[in-house]
């Protein structure tokens, strides 16, 4: 069954710790992002992690090959579960991140491959010089190019998934953001589905911040999520 991953899109280690304990046992897996990240420093991660969830950190790596290697291994230190790079950071950078997270072994953190963010569309791609591609079209290139070159999975829009599943080999994670229960505000992402489209279509995690962190009663509203996930 798809996992429900609740995004910590808060500013401080004490709002994180505040929401996670508010949810309760109903989620078991929360994303921690560069705001947070950037705030707070590994000790939100570790806060998390005493809490007794999983974590999905979000930083988004893109360097050159040895400085993504070394960041990937500082977030296995820390006992991340799922991690992040840009897959547009080429064959070198992937493999390395790939390297270093299989130094932890079957428990160590999953590489996920960004190909294009949710928050983009046809002309966004364009005004960054990709003439020719639909959006749907560039993240299928770059996710047979990451996948090939050692990442676990792919963040990608629920829009995509469906396609990406039925292409990509069996094992491969497909962590959708842009997921919107039914009847809510899309807010800035453009590609949106609802949490039964993207499990119908092979999404492996939903990753979902607002409509729950938001909502008057977010115990509610996550169990309304994993109610249409499942």
């Amino acid at each position: 069954m798809a996992e429900l991953i609740v995004a910590l899109d808060v500013q401080t280690r004490a709002e994180a710790v505040e929401k996670v304990k508010a949810i309760g046992d109903d989620v078991g897996f929360y994303k921690i992002g560069l705001e947070l990240f950037t705030a707070e420093g590994p000790d939100v991660v570790k806060a998390v992690r005493d809490l007794g969830k999983k974590i999905f950190l979000d930083l988004k790596f893109h360097d050159i090959p040895r400085t993504v290697e070394r960041a990937v291994r500082s977030g296995g230190k820390l006992g991340v579960d799922l991690m992040t790079i840009h897959s547009v950071g080429g064959k070198a950078m992937i493999r390395a991140a790939a390297d270093a997270a299989a130094e932890f072994g079957p428990t160590g953190p999953r590489i996920l491959a960004v190909t294009v963010l949710t928050s983009l569309d046809q002309t966004d791609l364009e005004d960054v010089g990709i003439v020719g591609r639909s959006p749907a079209d560039q993240v299928s290139a770059m996710a047979r190019f990451a996948v090939a070159n050692g990442a676990n999975g792919l963040v990608c829009s629920p829009k995509e998934v469906g396609t990406l599943s039925a292409a990509l080999p069996k094992g491969t994670l497909f962590i959708t953001p842009g997921v919107r229960p039914a009847g809510s505000a899309v807010g800035d992402q453009k590609r949106v589905a609802t949490p039964a489209d993207a499990v119908r279509d092979g999404a492996t995690h939903l990753v979902v911040g607002r409509p729950i962190l938001a909502a008057e009663d977010p115990v509610a509203a996550a169990k309304r999520i994993l109610g249409e996930m499942r």
